[in-house]
Parts: C-alpha cells; sequence; structure tokens
C-alpha cells in the first residue's frame, strides 16, 4: 500500500461511523476501547468495518489515537 492510500484509509478511519447498534452514528475513533475488545474476542464484523474496527483497536492499544484526532472532519 502506498503512501497516498495509508493516508487516504487514516482519513476514512478517523471520520467513519458505527452504522448500527449501542453506539450507532458515533464516530470509529471514538468508541470505547472496550467495545472494540469486545468485538475482537466475539470475531469483527466482515467487510470494511471489521478491517477499521480491527485497526482502531491496534491503534488504541497502542496509544496512537492523538495521531488520527487532526483528521476528524467536524
Amino acid at each position: 500500500m502506498d503512501q497516498q492510500n495509508s493516508s487516504k484509509e487514516l482519513i476514512e478511519l478517523a471520520n467513519m461511523t458505527m452504522p448500527y447498534g449501542k453506539y450507532k452514528g458515533i464516530k470509529l475513533l471514538y468508541l470505547p476501547e472496550a467495545y472494540l475488545v469486545w468485538y475482537q474476542r466475539k470475531g469483527f464484523p466482515p467487510g470494511k468495518l471489521g478491517q477499521r474496527l480491527a485497526l482502531l483497536l491496534e491503534i488504541k492499544v497502542n496509544g496512537l489515537e492523538y495521531l488520527l484526532k487532526p483528521l476528524v472532519r467536524r
């Protein structure tokens, strides 16, 4: 994956919202880490959402979510 695609993916991650459930409409970035861990144990959903949730969990576990916050569109 080249740098332009990586940047685009991170911008998308910072602005993607949860499409259903308890956190419907909340940006993925602001989901509680415990919720992401629960999904990891249960199994992430298929497709782009599951990929983004898994990536976000890794980012949060490593304390790097501050890198995504400037990318959030208000």
